[in-house]
């Protein structure tokens, strides 16, 4: 591995352990260069997404979680993590439908809690006069 790769690598580690740390803006600037070096790759993207959900930049995090998709499609992560982002868009008819395809990749408890509450508040809404 170059130098180069190393501190990427290194900065790319340190932007995790600040979004697990709940710091989503410090994180954002960690990874400031990886996403410079490696915009292609999904990690970075997943990574960046997840932070900007975390510092409630929806729109950015749908864009980084929507290049994730483009680049792995299979990414059930990714999908739940987008449903998550457009439903605090109140965009839920389109969460519904990542979240449920998120559901059907990977049926953990999680994925199948976060698409329990969109139904809710769909058919809630559907319900009103």
């Amino acid at each position: 591995m170059t130098e180069d790769g190393r501190d990427t690598f290194e900065a790319f580690r340190h932007a995790e352990s600040l979004v697990a740390q709940r710091r989503p803006l410090d994180a954002l600037a960690a990874l400031a260069p990886v996403l410079d070096a490696e915009p292609d790759a999904p990690s970075v993207q997943l990574l960046a997404g997840r932070a900007y959900l975390g510092s409630a930049q929806l729109r950015r995090a749908e864009q980084a979680f929507l290049r994730v998709l483009d680049l792995d499609p299979t990414d059930h992560y990714a999908r739940f993590a987008l449903g998550r982002t457009l439903q605090r868009q109140s965009r839920l008819t389109e969460a519904q439908t990542q979240l449920r395809m998120a559901v059907a990749m990977n049926p953990v408890p999680e994925y199948q809690e976060a698409l329990g509450e969109v139904n809710a508040r769909i058919a809630v809404e559907r319900d009103r006069p």
